[in-house]
């Protein structure tokens, strides 16, 4: 399956929520006019953009409708898409020329991390990089064995302590490693942690401490994992990690089991922090980065088979 068939595979529940009720809602309207505008705005709230997003994305149409004479509400349906992809641009390439490089990846228990870590891993190996591990989560039972199968998994190295170990030290020693074996890039797991958490705040700080001092030169990413199906809540993590963590992109797993993809949506124009992977299933090429054009595509494209069986839902 190519790029672009995972990603409108892993949006299906978000486009059947949001753009095939667009798609219906559109047809019952004979002009635009403020009502329509009102049901659209409805219909994104639903579709998990958030509120400010949903004023913000009809605002823009708006004024395209005005400057460029549109009289046919369908016309509506791909300046939605349009908009979408204009907003979603911008910053979600990974930053990581530097040899080597690192990427810092955070998040709360259960989102996802760990598996994303391997299958990133898996991603830039298949791009040529050499990649090795951090094994930084030394907090919570049987992390440093999952992060060890995923490596395996994924064909690179990985650097670990014991359990209860200073997760900084692990750093420090990966970071020698990779000096030593040429590796391209150091991806490295941390605790799961909640921004009120002080002490694991603490500990992510020590963390960045010992990188920025053995690589003072190195292109670093920071990226927080949220959990697709949380919605309008992943904004809120997104928002506290960005002032406590320093936060430079997004993974977005889960993406294939929510309705609430919209939030993407959100968590770049509220917070204006780009989205770099979504994860659109399990396998381990199913982690894929993100690109606007065919997230916009992939959310808004009109399919006839899932129409009918949407109708037929419907009787």
């Amino acid at each position: 399956m190519g790029l672009f068939l995972k990603i409108k595979a892993g949006l299906k529940k978000t486009r059947r929520n949001m753009s095939d009720s667009l798609h219906r809602m559109l047809h019952s309207f004979t002009r635009i006019d403020e009502d329509l505008f009102e049901e659209l705005e409805e219909l994104l709230v639903m579709g998990d953009v958030g509120v400010s997003t949903a004023e913000h994305i009809c605002d823009i149409l708006r004024g395209k409708v005005k400057e460029r004479g549109i009289k046919d509400p369908n016309a509506i349906f791909d300046l939605l898409r349009e908009t979408v992809a204009e907003m979603l641009q911008g910053g979600e390439e990974l930053h990581i020329s530097t040899k080597p490089s690192v990427i810092l990846v955070i998040g709360v228990n259960g989102v996802g991390k760990t598996t994303t870590i391997g299958k990133m891993a898996a991603l830039l190996q298949k791009q040529g990089k050499k990649v090795i591990l951090a094994a930084a989560d030394t907090f919570r039972a049987a992390a440093i064995e999952q992060l060890q199968v995923w490596a395996d998994r994924a064909g690179c190295d990985m650097v670990s302590q014991s359990e209860g170990s200073d997760p900084a030290a692990v750093v420090f020693d990966t970071i020698s490693a990779a000096k030593s074996r040429g590796n391209d890039v150091i991806i490295c797991d941390t605790a799961g942690r909640l921004h009120t958490k002080k002490n694991l705040m603490d500990e992510l700080a020590k963390i960045n401490r010992v990188i920025d001092r053995e690589l003072p030169d190195a292109d670093k990413e920071v990226l927080l994992v949220l959990d697709a199906t949380t919605g309008q809540n992943g904004v809120n993590q997104a928002r506290e990690f960005k002032n406590a963590a320093g936060i430079t992109g997004i993974v977005l797993t889960k993406l294939d089991g929510t309705a609430k993809g919209g939030v993407v949506l959100a968590i770049k124009d509220v917070l204006d922090i780009p989205v770099k992977f979504v994860g659109v299933g399990e396998q381990l090429d199913d982690l894929q980065p993100f690109d606007a054009d065919d997230f916009a595509r992939a959310l808004f494209e009109r399919d006839p088979a899932e129409m009918e069986e949407l109708e037929k839902e419907e009787r």
